[in-house]
């Protein structure tokens, strides 16, 4: 996908690009950190039919939730790419006894050789979680590894 790069003097940046179906969307980043989403006229492509005002944390959200379909589109190329290697999304349970406990604490890539590479929680995706990350019920652990390795921390994080 190309993108077209502006300068808004005194404003920030435009970014525009053009969607399979031709119509023209764009992103005017202010310095401020606010966000505008512009979606382009069909019939006139140099005149707005909408724009959309987010903030900073508006912005971030939306391009999690966009981004978060495409970290496991990427994970199941690699799967396909790597013999051998899967993705598992493991829910964490209200009896988990994880449940409140961080990563760290699971020791699973130790114990078994995968890696959690990602959390769902609320629809939100937290990409590379540190040790200290705190698990709760609800949550969706996004584990790579051998297909042995997943199945060895789905037991971990349901029974310890």
């Amino acid at each position: 996908m190309d993108f077209e790069r502006s300068a808004l003097p005194g404003i920030g940046l435009l970014h525009i690009f053009t969607t399979r179906q031709g119509r023209r969307v764009g992103v005017v980043s202010h310095r401020s950190g606010r966000r505008d989403l512009v979606v382009y006229d069909a019939d006139d492509p140099d005149s707005t039919s909408e724009t959309v005002v987010l903030t900073v944390e508006e912005a971030d959200g939306l391009a999690e939730l966009l981004a978060a379909s495409r970290i496991v589109e990427r994970l199941a190329d690699l799967e396909r790419q790597v013999q051998g290697l899967v993705s598992e999304r493991i829910p964490i349970g209200a009896g988990s006894p994880y449940d409140g406990r961080t990563l760290g604490d699971t020791r699973a890539r130790t114990r078994t050789g995968a890696s959690i590479v990602a959390v769902v929680r609320d629809r939100e995706v937290l990409a590379s979680p540190t040790p200290d990350f705190a698990f709760a019920a609800g949550d969706v652990v996004v584990v790579v590894g051998t297909a042995e390795g997943t199945t060895a921390v789905a037991d971990i994080l349901s029974s310890g």
